[in-house]
């Protein structure tokens, strides 16, 4: 049976401190990385030649051509699964916070992700360095919807009754 407003309202007011930090602090902690990755010092220009080194010592030598496509490749991929992991980071955190829905908890932290994303892209305009792109944003989010979709089916495979009490919401 689902609770009351007044049974909520009474939980929510015996939650701890550190209930709150450990539902919402590693929303902060990918915010401040995902705002540091926004900088200059990790712009193209200056991750360019690091990643090459560890990509030629774990693969052998590549082209410039080559190297460009790659480090393309790479930057997008940590734009996938970074922003997918900022996206389950808030998936959790509504999870903790508020009753149990079906698809309530997906979609705040779908829009948080989107918000997060879009401030980002937003930033590197103004970088002499850096470029926003609304690319970069849908980027992200299919990366948060991705991530939470895979933990969705990992959850309704191998752990059915977790999820169970959420059908009826």
């Amino acid at each position: 049976m689902p609770d009351t407003s007044q049974q909520l309202e009474e939980r929510s007011k015996r939650r701890s401190l550190t209930f709150w930090l450990s539902a919402w602090l590693p929303v902060a902690v990918g915010i401040i990385v995902l705002a540091f990755e926004s900088t200059e010092l990790m712009g193209s220009e200056n991750t360019s030649h690091p990643l090459r080194w560890l990509f030629e010592h774990l693969f052998g030598p590549v082209s410039p051509a080559r190297w460009d496509l790659i480090h393309h490749l790479i930057r997008k991929s940590g734009h996938f699964v970074g922003y997918g992991l900022v996206g389950l980071t808030w998936l959790r955190a509504w999870w903790m916070s508020l009753p149990h829905s079906r698809f309530l908890h997906a979609f705040l932290a779908l829009l948080g992700t989107a918000l997060v994303a879009s401030a980002d892209e937003w930033h590197q305009t103004f970088l002499p360095d850096r470029t926003g792109s609304l690319w970069d944003v849908l980027l992200d989010c299919s990366g948060a919807i991705v991530l939470q979709l895979v933990v969705y089916l990992f959850m309704r495979i191998f752990r059915p009754k977790r999820l169970a009490h959420t059908d009826d919401y």
